[in-house]
């Protein structure tokens, strides 16, 4: 598998003003996860990083909802996202808005959040999709690339093989928001153009069997009576 650890010093942005078509971007993912969060519950939910804090979460029916990053005066645990100071399976749900993307090594960031989440809990992703508007101009344009908008973007096809690998049913993914300089449109947001849009979505849940069973294992697995029902007709019979 091709590493996603960054050899190049990534600095977060401390809110969503401060990415070209930030409030864009942030009401757009607001909206895709609009109908999500009364389908979400539990006693704690983390928003992890600047931009997850400052999404709308009053839908939401977790009770208890906490910040948590490196920096920020809306923070309500200030550390190392990838250092989380919380125990094993202690928490419902997670938040990561657009984290994977400014975080020097996602595969450490995601098995930290992984750590700490209960079984069953939720997990929901965002991030910059690379076959969109924005993906093209990364390319081509050296300036864009200095810009902190310029980390990484990862497939979605990508992001959904590393949460197969850590057990993850995925519930719900999605692309939206083809076009960065303007409000969504759900004219814009039909099933041919979403493929391009800009944002990505996924929302899952940590599950403690495999998803798909071996066939040779379920096999192996099955219980065998045969010889003791035989063994059983044959005491009927001395009798």
């Amino acid at each position: 598998m091709r590493s996603a650890r960054s050899i190049k010093q990534i600095t977060p942005p401390v809110s969503w003003a401060e990415l070209p078509w930030g409030e864009y971007y942030r009401v757009a993912l607001e909206r895709q996860l609009e109908p999500w969060w009364p389908k979400i519950f539990g006693f704690h939910l983390v928003k992890i990083g600047n931009l997850s804090s400052e999404i709308d979460t009053r839908s939401c029916l977790v009770s208890h909802q906490i910040n948590v990053g490196s920096q920020g005066q809306n923070m309500g645990v200030i550390t190392d996202p990838h250092y989380l100071p919380f125990a094993t399976k202690s928490v419902d749900a997670c938040l990561l808005a657009h984290m994977l993307t400014y975080s020097i090594d996602p595969h450490w960031l995601l098995r930290e959040v992984d750590r700490i989440m209960i079984d069953d809990g939720w997990l929901i992703i965002s991030g910059f999709n690379p076959i969109s508007l924005l993906g093209f101009r990364k390319v081509i344009s050296p300036v864009y690339r200095r810009q902190s908008c310029g980390a990484g973007m990862f497939s979605m096809l990508r992001q959904l093989d590393w949460l197969r690998l850590l057990n993850y049913e995925v519930i719900h993914h999605a692309n939206f928001h083809v076009l960065p300089w303007q409000k969504s449109s759900r004219r814009l947001d039909n099933a041919c153009l979403s493929i391009f849009g800009c944002l990505n979505v996924i929302i899952a849940r940590k599950r403690t069997i495999p998803l798909t069973l071996n066939p040779m294992r379920a096999t192996l697995l099955k219980p065998k009576f045969s010889n003791a029902l035989g063994a059983a007709k044959n005491i009927h019979r001395r009798y």
